[in-house]
């Protein structure tokens, strides 16, 4: 089977900014609670739900072995072996 592929990230970049009397580290990175709880997920459900209106495609998670606190990477696969290639 021949297969090419492509690559296209879209990185976000979380920060929180504290008063200069600030420790460090003094909330164990509590501020990353509400973008692990609420808007990851439902960031995640609002791509899938998207991606999947394209039924060309496949649509799936790969884990690469990094935690799904760093990194959660989509995999799209067009799948041409069954027939010719279908635009879209």
């Amino acid at each position: 089977m021949f297969q090419e592929d492509r690559e296209f990230n879209l990185r976000f970049s979380l920060e929180a900014n504290f008063p200069e009397d600030y420790e460090g580290e003094d909330d164990d990175y509590g501020w990353l609670n509400g973008w692990e709880t609420r808007v990851k997920p439902e960031l995640l459900k609002m791509v899938f739900e998207f991606l999947r209106r394209y039924p060309a495609w496949t649509v799936h998670v790969r884990n690469r072995g990094l935690s799904a606190n760093d990194e959660i990477e989509i995999a799209m696969v067009k799948d041409f072996r069954n027939g010719p290639p279908v635009p879209h």
